[in-house]
Parts: structure tokens; sequence; C-alpha cells
């Protein structure tokens, strides 16, 4: 997953590095893959994050708005994208595969936890989700519990992948029960 520091399209997040320098240049003490996560979170949780104060719905102490067009912006606008466009082509913000494998897992879990933060603050009722929904979100707890062993082995590398494709996958489905699931039942009544 190599990025440049803007998307090309609307499916390409802002390279995580970016990401990291913009959110220094704000002054917020949160990494590019918590910030992501949250985001997501929040989003799949029916969250509004087509605002420009979507930081502070994201509860985060920030006194700053990102620009238009900014890095951060970018990151933002892409996301909403990706979950609209219902194409699967939905990506999480993590180091880029070249980064140490210790790294990216970390940035996993730190993804998964601030993903359950930002579903949080705007998730309906646990008994409005579907079973599969709470099955995935209870996973994606145990993701965020964790703490992951490695040595660095190409079977090691094919279990991050592996996650990384549960986590995607279960924000998908989250969005999907939450956010359009909703959508649909307003629309038959």
């Amino acid at each position: 997953m190599s990025h440049s520091d803007q998307p090309d399209t609307v499916s390409d997040l802002p390279d995580n590095t970016a990401v990291a320098a913009a959110l220094n240049a704000a002054g917020l003490a949160v990494d590019p893959s918590e910030l992501h996560g949250s985001l997501c979170g929040y989003v799949s949780g029916g969250g509004n994050g087509d605002t420009a104060d979507w930081l502070q719905r994201l509860e985060l102490d920030a006194d700053v708005e990102p620009a238009t067009g900014d890095v951060l912006d970018a990151m933002r606008m892409t996301t909403l994208a990706q979950f609209a466009a219902q194409d699967f082509a939905f990506e999480l913000l993590l180091p880029s595969d070249d980064a140490p494998l210790a790294e990216r897992a970390n940035a996993l879990i730190d993804w998964c936890r601030s993903f359950l933060g930002g579903f949080g603050l705007a998730a309906p009722p646990a008994d409005a989700l579907s079973g599969e929904a709470a099955e995935a979100l209870e996973d994606m707890g145990r993701i965020a519990a964790s703490d992951l062993a490695y040595d660095g082995s190409e079977t090691d590398e094919d279990a991050l992948a592996e996650i990384v494709e549960f986590v995607r996958v279960a924000a998908l489905l989250l969005h999907g029960d939450c956010v359009q699931g909703a959508h649909r039942k307003r629309q038959l009544h």
C-alpha cells in the first residue's frame, strides 16, 4: 500500500506519513491510524463526518478545523467517498507495507480501539445491530484488546494481512448495518 501525499483519486487515502505531519502541525496528539479509526467508527455508527467540525465531533481536543483540500480534509473526504461507493474499495489508514511488522500490527490495534470509540459516539442501541454486525463489533473489540506477538516471519505477515482484511470488512458491515440499513428502513416507512 504505497500512497502519494495527496490522493490521486477518490479511492486513494493520503499517505500515512503526510497525515502524521498534518496532525503534528495541527498540534493534535493522535496518530494517523487512531484518527482514521475514530472517523471510520463514527461514520460507521451513523455519525455525520461531512461537517467542518468533524474533529470536534470525534471528541478530539481540536481547536483547528482542517482547511478544505488539506491532507486531513482529503483523508476525511476519501473515507466518506469509500464508504458511500459501496464497491469494497474501503481502506484502513495504516503504515505502509515496508514499515516493520510490529509497527503495522500496533497501528491496527490502535485503529480498532479508535474505531470502537468513534462508533460509540454515534452508534444506535446495541439491539439495533444485526447478529452478524454485533459479532463483528465484538470481534473488533477482541482485536483492540489484543497484545500481538510475532517474529516477523512470512506467516506473521499473512496473518496480519488476514486480520486487516477482516477489520476492513467488519467496518463495511457495521456501516452497512447502521447507515445503509437505517436509510433503507426509512425508505420503507
